[in-house]
């Protein structure tokens, strides 16, 4: 983000035509390098570190409204306020659509606690999607860690770490089975008419034979091996 000083406070409306009005937008920073006033694209463009083409395509999606003195275009401050929302917007991967949707409810805002609590929504979703995200990329690094591992295997042959799949007791590969079937460890005490420790005790032995470093991978190794059937 560029270095940046002051806040955004309410807004005089705009004298513009076209574009939405505001007069709040939420507390954000702004560029410290800009003038205030009228402000041409290249000076715009070098203080959010963008190009001109983003410049246009942001106006093109009604986001920012640019002037024009004589063949040079303009912002004024109203766009820069603007644009400084939406630059954080971008910087934390918001799709274009989200924030048309966040700036027209920005619109909407009669007071500034009410366009900061509209941004703050925004960013709390955003954050939720990342937490999402981060998930579905750690279990994709699971699975493409066992199958890295995964070695050709025949079901009569030694498991990874060389132990036959005949040392798994019934009990041991029924709790297989229903651990891949997502079974809790209090669902399998229950199945088992057992303590939850000693269910425990079960499935650490499992990963141990399995070679596995936790409950995840041992059901993934069982089911890559045929001992359980997804």
């Amino acid at each position: 983000m560029s270095e940046t000083t002051g806040r955004l406070r309410s807004l005089e409306p705009s004298k513009k035509g076209g574009g939405g009005q505001y007069r709040f937008l939420p507390d954000v920073d702004l560029p410290r390098n800009l003038p205030p006033g009228t402000v041409a694209i290249a000076e715009m463009a070098n203080a959010f570190g963008v190009t001109h083409r983003t410049l246009h395509f942001y106006e093109e999606k009604g986001l920012i409204t640019a002037s024009r003195i004589g063949p040079m275009r303009v912002y004024d401050h109203q766009d820069v306020l603007q644009m400084s929302v939406i630059n954080i917007c971008r910087e934390i991967g918001m799709p274009i659509s989200v924030i048309q949707e966040l700036m027209e409810e920005l619109q909407q805002a009669d007071t500034q606690e009410e366009a900061d609590r509209i941004f703050r929504e925004a960013l709390s979703i955003r954050k939720r999607e990342l937490i999402s995200g981060l998930s579905t990329v750690h279990r994709q690094m699971q699975q493409v860690s066992v199958l890295l591992d995964r070695q050709p295997v025949d079901p009569t042959m030694a498991t990874n770490d060389n132990r036959e799949i005949s040392l798994f007791s019934a009990d041991e590969q029924t709790c297989l089975q229903l651990m891949a079937e997502g079974y809790t460890p209090h669902r399998l005490a229950r199945a088992f008419d057992t303590t939850v420790e000693a269910i425990a005790t079960m499935e650490s032995d499992i990963i141990q034979k399995l070679n596995a470093n936790n409950r995840f991978q041992a059901i993934a190794k069982a089911v890559l091996l045929g001992i359980v059937h997804s």
